[in-house]
């Protein structure tokens, strides 16, 4: 699996991946200007495009992605939220799977302050291989098996959280509302430790707060974990 970030984090989400023979984008939280540059101007050759959930880090450029002849795949609630139309929006439902290509996709729902958010497993049938997809949700409570690939929100640490509270770098209540809509690197791990991880080949870290995460810090813990690859989106 070929995996690009592109852009990660508050001020923006959008990945590509491919399996050799299907390409699609992960979220277009970014203008569709810097996802043309990025993919050097071939947007085309997407099969289409995922979209999680409505916020604008996420879905911004989804309206373009459709008028350049892109199809949109999102759960009702966040089409409707995110006021997307026309004939390249595709309505998918969580256990529902659909496939692009040579991907076959199951969304799941996850647990965030959005209408209906979505993650996406996503199988190969070029490669056999795995890979799990998500971000923005404080909990997971799905497991899963065979993965070979994880792309997944690791937005905090709870301590690095604290500390920031205790010396006034956030308000508490800003801490409130990100414990209930983000994934901690406590619930990363949990999560990790309760999934089938025997065929794991990569972990990609996404979505990490720039005031409340420690880079170097998330990816050492996954690594000690894991023993697999690990990058930071």
């Amino acid at each position: 699996m070929e995996i690009t970030v592109i852009a990660s984090g508050s001020s923006g989400n959008a990945y590509r991946i491919s399996d050799g023979t299907t390409a699609l984008l992960l979220d277009a939280g970014i203008p569709i200007k810097e996802i043309h540059k990025a993919l050097n101007f071939r947007v085309h050759d997407l099969a289409g495009c995922l979209i999680t959930h409505e916020h604008g880090d996420h879905v911004k450029a989804a309206s373009d992605l459709a008028k350049a002849g892109i199809n949109i795949y999102a759960s009702p609630g966040t089409i409707q939220a995110a006021g997307l139309s026309g004939h390249r929006i595709k309505a998918v439902q969580a256990l529902k799977e659909f496939r692009i290509g040579s991907f076959a996709i199951l969304p799941f729902d996850v647990q965030h302050d959005a209408k209906e958010p979505l993650g996406y497993l996503i199988t190969s049938a070029a490669t056999g291989e795995k890979l799990l997809y998500f971000t923005d949700s404080f909990y997971l409570k799905y497991r899963f098996d065979g993965l070979t690939h994880i792309m997944g929100e690791c937005n905090y640490a709870v301590d690095i959280v604290e500390n920031n509270i205790r010396n006034g770098l956030i308000p508490a209540e800003l801490a409130v509302r990100l414990m209930k809509s983000h994934l901690s690197l406590e619930h990363f791990l949990g999560f990790l430790r309760s999934n089938d991880l025997r065929q794991i080949k990569q972990i990609y870290l996404l979505h990490l707060s720039d005031n409340n995460s420690d880079a170097e810090r998330f990816k050492r813990e996954v690594q000690r974990m894991t023993g697999v690859e690990v990058y930071v989106g």
